[in-house]
């Protein structure tokens, strides 16, 4: 029988093994997770007596159906924790779990790998205390912990207020929720936002709360500096009024939404194309997942969608999965789902631009900024390259020359920024600018599990 290898038990993982187990299939489901349910339906660590209906609020039915469903699923797959696949070279999954090395051969690979935050530089940002808002997000999900005592939320999402909330709820002060997009142009995005109204409301439900908590949220603010010695004292920013405020934390939660997890894809050989909406490369695939034969692509990883979008979408690439391999398909079933994921996706589209990355302001960050934390490189490093006689133009050149992007990230944390500085420099729009290619390892492994599987 046909090898099927799930990558990711989130939510567009586990709908496509369910699908597949339900027409006897056997798929092995690889997953870097402890438990699965990805980022958006965490559990905690075993033993941590954590309200998670509480936490999760609105959302805690989908969240104990997601689990119940997992449980009823796993004794059908061959379901593969705490692995993370490293590298993958033609057929050849190569894997490291538990710090052993090892490899699996997939004749058709389903890649659900989901998505990380996507942030942006500020003078600062290095300081201890500073997290991403996804991380965060894990700290309180994972360890029932918060990163601070009064926490500032920055960025450009719709979680901001998300995880804002959580942590009022688990007992935490917000300092502010600082937005840098103008409330005007969330107004300008509301057509598009609404195809999913449910989500909508839940917004502004997000929004209202804070409100009603007297939190302070700033829309259209310019990030100027976390401020600290040794670690986070203060946010300073400049106001949509152009009025400069300082806000008193020991923590920063830093995102701008999402950006999907694609080096794995990338070195399975899937196309990737410069999205002008998201601001990012995204891997091509047809309307039901499939990115070239025997490789498909479902969730977050893909195109970012949110969780319903990724359950969608991963039964739906299930179903691709069974097309191809020539078994007989409900037409209606499939129909639904593709119309749900194209709906919802359209959705997140609206947030994009809702949410906008913030270009202007990071290309014109001072140059003392660091971009690169893993080497210490400096946007003003990254120019200074760039203006040289035949100075390069290209993202890959630019790491080539000043090692930004080379450290333990592989440039998943500083890539998109490095992307807006350097079109900004030369002139060029993103696309131009280029991508960051994928790279084996593409998180860090112990060199002996990569000595004794190294492709």
């Amino acid at each position: 029988m046909n090898r099927i290898v799930i990558v990711g038990a989130g939510p567009a993982g586990i709908a496509a093994a369910e699908v597949l187990c339900a027409r006897g299939h056997r798929p092995i489901l690889i997953d870097e997770g402890e438990q699965a349910g990805g980022q958006g339906y965490r559990q905690p660590s075993a033993g941590l007596a954590l309200d998670m209906s509480r936490l999760m609020g609105s959302e805690a039915g989908k969240y104990d159906a997601l689990h119940a469903r997992f449980a009823n699923l796993k004794g059908r797959i061959d379901y593969r924790p705490r692995t993370m696949v490293w590298a993958i070279d033609g057929r050849t999954l190569h894997l490291v779990c538990d710090g052993r090395a090892d490899v699996v051969e997939a004749d058709t690979l389903l890649l659900a790998t989901g998505a990380m935050d996507r942030v942006a530089p500020l003078p600062g940002w290095t300081l201890p205390g500073v997290f991403t808002l996804g991380g965060a997000q894990v700290a309180l999900k994972d360890q029932g912990c918060l990163i601070g005592h009064r926490v500032a939320f920055l960025g450009s999402s719709p979680l901001l207020l998300l995880a804002a909330g959580q942590y009022r709820e688990m007992g935490g002060e917000v300092a502010v929720v600082a937005d840098t997009t103008p409330l005007r142009a969330k107004a300008a995005a509301f057509p598009a936002m609404m195809r999913s109204p449910r989500t909508l409301l839940r917004g502004l439900a997000y929004m209202a709360g804070a409100m009603r908590a007297g939190t302070p949220l700033l829309h259209g603010v310019t990030p100027l500096a976390i401020e600290g010695e040794g670690h986070v004292e203060a946010l300073r920013v400049r106001d949509g009024r152009g009025r400069e405020r300082r806000f008193s934390c020991d923590a920063v939660a830093l995102g701008y939404g999402l950006k999907p997890e694609t080096q794995l894809a990338d070195l399975a050989g899937a196309a990737l194309a410069y999205d002008a909406d998201f601001r990012l490369f995204l891997p091509k695939t047809d309307g039901f997942g499939r990115s070239r034969p025997g490789l498909y692509l479902a969730g977050d990883g893909a195109t970012i969608g949110g969780a319903d979008a990724a359950e969608a979408s991963g039964a739906l690439a299930a179903h691709a999965v069974l097309t191809d391999l020539g078994a007989s398909q409900d037409i209606a079933v499939i129909r639904r789902l593709a119309r749900q994921v194209v709906r919802l996706r359209g959705f997140q589209r609206g947030l994009a631009r809702a949410f906008a990355w913030p270009v202007a302001q990071i290309r014109a960050q001072p140059d003392a900024t660091v971009l690169c934390r893993c080497e210490n490189v400096t946007i003003g490093a990254v120019r200074a390259a760039m203006a040289q006689t035949l100075g390069p133009v290209e993202v890959n050149r630019v790491k080539a020359m000043t090692r930004c992007g080379m450290g333990r990230c592989q440039g998943r944390v500083c890539g998109p920024a490095l992307q807006e500085i350097v079109a900004g420099v030369s002139g060029q729009d993103g696309a131009a600018a280029g991508r960051l290619r994928g790279q084996a390892p593409v998180k860090p492994i112990a060199l002996a599990a990569a000595a004794d599987t190294a492709p």
